[in-house]
């Protein structure tokens, strides 16, 4: 399929590689105009560039530090000039953080998660709130984990803020409903993807990737890691009105793990 997501106008959050890169190639395919942010300006720019060589015009960069309440206003304002609107958001940008047993942990540890994970999320729909409602029909797609549903020895910071992504996203969504602005909020909750969020599970492993990736790997029903694709590909429906019943709801991209 193409197009569908023409005129669409996106803004994502670290878009320069990983899981947004992915989305942000899989968007542009289906025919939106991006706005791509990342605290890696000059990446961010370099895959604007890749994308405009394929699909003239339809991406634009910006460096971007989502713990910044400043530059999330400062960007969705550029963001809405250069595309002329904005219909919807992808809150994507996050970070893990080290493993750490309670005794062990920092508050610095939970302090840089809360607010790269889980506060930019409410800065960025605070701030893009309005240009959606003027766009609607309009999407928010926060990226989550499955460790805001599922928890783990040593995660602490990291199981805490996306779990409250997740929930954040559901007042998200009955907010908009009930005011009945037609701004559509889900969460999206990705298993182990290949990306470098992986790259302490790598370390542990001695560098060995395939062998971190095949004990990754060991409690999903389908016995392998995600692609960056797996969750793109979700995320495109999501920003289409393919999906236009659907708010409040969690897209579990595990491979049946939370289904055991």
């Amino acid at each position: 399929m193409a197009d569908r997501l023409k005129g669409k106008t996106v803004l994502i959050t670290g878009a320069a590689g990983g899981l947004g890169e992915a989305m942000a190639q899989r968007m542009a395919g289906e025919g939106a105009r991006l706005a791509l942010t990342d605290i890696d300006g000059g990446r961010a720019e370099a895959l604007a560039a890749r994308i405009n060589a394929a699909h003239p015009g339809a991406a634009f960069a910006y460096a971007h530090d989502v713990a910044s309440e400043d530059q999330w206003a400062d960007v969705v304002a550029r963001a809405v000039a250069d595309l002329g609107g904005l219909s919807v958001l992808v809150n994507n940008a996050g970070v893990g953080g080290a493993l750490a047993m309670v005794e062990d942990d920092t508050a610095e540890n939970w302090q840089r998660q809360y607010e790269i994970n889980l506060r930019s999320v409410m800065f960025g729909a605070k701030h893009a709130m309005p240009h959606l409602r003027a766009a609607a029909p309009a999407s928010i797609i926060n990226i989550s984990s499955i460790a805001g549903l599922a928890a783990a020895p040593g995660m602490g910071a990291y199981n805490a803020t996306k779990a409250g992504v997740w929930m954040y996203t559901k007042t998200l969504a009955l907010e908009a409903a009930k005011a009945g602005w037609n701004v559509r909020c889900n969460s999206v909750h990705p298993v182990f993807i290949k990306t470098a969020i992986l790259d302490p599970f790598v370390a542990m492993a001695h560098g060995d990737e395939a062998k971190a990736h095949e004990r990754l790997s060991r409690g999903i029903p389908l016995k392998r890691i995600g692609e960056p694709d797996d969750v793109a590909w979700a995320v495109v429906y999501l920003a289409s009105d393919e999906s236009k019943f659907v708010t409040g709801s969690e897209f579990k991209i595990d491979g049946g793990m939370t289904a055991q």
